[in-house]
């Protein structure tokens, strides 16, 4: 009798899992972690373009370039640190997205191929809280925005603004970061094909209202010229470069997070060439676009009013027009709400089931992330920019390096993209190695980690590390924490497991 495969696949390359390829009772699956169905794989390149521009369209990406400014760049620096730092993100971006189409799972699912079924936990959780700490922040930019922009509907220095205050903030504005709360919360429970109609709606209306902002600004101001004619206070010389590279780092660090899980979206790929299409086109040029065009808004703010307003919401509150403030105020909310659910909700709700998938769904990880969000006030983080793209970006981008590295390492180099999908949920299976956990991979993942973000120090009194690196002497790879952190964990995981018993690609 001829063996049945517990997968089959199909003439574009794509793997399905044939039914009970696993026992059913598998306390490492549930319906959100099992392989998506061919059928169900229908995401196209416009999907993936729209999803990356809904994502790439938010306050603290137009507030990116003004970090840069602030740290003594001019806006063609600002520009192209980020274009830079976008393009060096896509690749890992892209390679561990292929996993998505291909066999249909998420990220913690694909995890589990090199740090075993139970030590997926480790990146997956660690993913699960940067995104965590990413909510609280843009639910916090998105209730200010509501906020800002309602006072100016409801008349400044009335009492929407003089409200009484809690906790140093007016009740009015806890209210709006409540209100925003909600509605993320309503929509991530209609599960992911309401994220992909969200992002598919949301896209092309904030590049609009984007474009339309910039259109009144230049109306006012007559043209652009006192920002964009502002030199560089660092020059093209050494001043400028001991900048440029941790700001690139922290550029890297912005999207590194998506750049592990963003399986969680590609599973739902038609194919590979949607994907890497639809994450080319999506991720790099608007980054750049936007970067360039919150340059030239914040330019024409300086002109009209005296000073550079980069919070597009209150450069907004400050239109003459009620209809233009209300349709800000829907662009604002549509970018925010977007990027919020589609990058910081979707991928703590997968990596948090995968703790415990039978007691643990799609859903219900993500009212634990919402909470978790909230409860931990992340956005003192972007209070200052040093703390913000330094301390935060460069810290998590230089961990999560690390475990890219790890990933690519195993798919890519060890198992040349094969997979048995069954071993992925089944305890004992070629993934099991020791107990559940390859104990190299947690290796390579420390070494990276303490070469990557070991170093970490602040300039005095504008940071929480020590002066001279938290380990003095990996102080000069500090600036370099994303891609120290990447090619030293895919190089040691290499040399652990070629060694011994994990000389096999299949992990036996």
């Amino acid at each position: 009798m001829t063996a049945i495969s517990p997968q089959t696949t199909a003439a574009d390359g794509r793997v399905e899992l044939a039914p009970g390829a696993y026992p059913a009772d598998s306390p490492f699956s549930n319906a959100d972690l099992h392989p998506v169905p061919l059928a169900e794989r229908r995401w196209t390149t416009y999907n993936f373009a729209a999803l990356w521009i809904g994502m790439a369209v938010n306050i603290p990406s137009w507030t990116l370039a003004s970090g840069l400014v602030a740290l003594g760049m001019d806006w063609k620096q600002a520009v192209l640190t980020i274009a830079l730092g976008n393009v060096i993100v896509l690749l890992p971006m892209l390679l561990t997205g292929h996993a998505g189409p291909k066999y249909g799972i998420p990220f913690p699912v694909l995890a589990r191929a090199s740090f075993g079924l139970r030590g997926a936990n480790l990146p997956a959780l660690l993913r699960g809280l940067a995104a965590c700490a990413w909510f609280g922040i843009q639910t916090w930019i998105g209730g200010a925005s509501i906020y800002f922009l309602a006072g100016r509907i409801f008349g400044a220095g009335g009492w929407w603004t003089e409200a009484g205050t809690a906790a140093g903030y007016p009740w009015t504005q806890w209210l709006c970061f409540l209100l925003f709360f909600a509605i993320e919360i309503v929509i991530i429970l209609r599960g992911m094909e309401a994220v992909r109609r969200l992002e598919n709606w949301a896209a092309p209306l904030m590049l609009a209202g984007a474009l339309a902002l910039l259109w009144w600004i230049a109306a006012k101001a007559g043209g652009f010229g006192p920002l964009l004619d502002q030199p560089s206070q660092l020059g093209w010389g050494s001043d400028f470069w001991k900048v440029f590279f941790p700001a690139l780092m922290g550029m890297v660090g912005f999207w590194s997070t998506l750049s592990l899980n963003i399986p969680d979206f590609t599973r739902f790929g038609a194919g590979q060439r949607a994907q890497v299409w639809g994450q080319s086109l999506g991720l790099p040029t608007t980054m750049a676009a936007f970067a360039l065009l919150s340059v030239l808004v914040t330019s024409g703010s300086q002109a009209v009013y005296g000073e550079p307003i980069w919070d597009p919401s209150q450069l907004a509150a400050r239109m003459d027009s009620t209809a233009g403030v209300v349709f800000a105020l829907l662009v604002i909310l549509l970018a925010t709400l977007s990027t919020n659910i589609a990058a910081n909700l979707v991928s703590p709700a997968y990596d948090l089931s995968n703790i415990a998938p039978r007691l643990i769904s799609f859903r219900t990880g993500a009212l634990i992330a919402c909470v978790v969000g909230v409860v931990i006030f992340p956005w003192k983080l972007i209070e200052n920019p040093d703390v913000y793209i330094f301390t935060w970006l460069g810290t998590v981008g230089g961990l999560l390096g690390t475990v890219a590295g790890i990933l690519i390492a195993d798919y890519w180099l060890l198992r040349r993209t094969r997979l048995e999908l069954a071993g992925l949920y089944t305890e004992g299976s070629v993934y099991w190695y020791s107990s559940g956990w390859n104990p190299r991979a947690v290796t390579a993942f420390a070494v990276g980690a303490v070469l990557a973000v070991g170093g970490s120090y602040s300039a005095p009194g504008r940071g929480p590390f020590p002066e001279d690196g938290l380990i003095p002497f990996l102080k000069p790879l500090a600036d370099y924490g994303w891609a120290v952190g990447l090619a030293a964990s895919l190089a040691l995981y290499l040399l652990l497991m070629a060694s011994g018993r994990a000389r096999r690609p299949d992990g036996r």
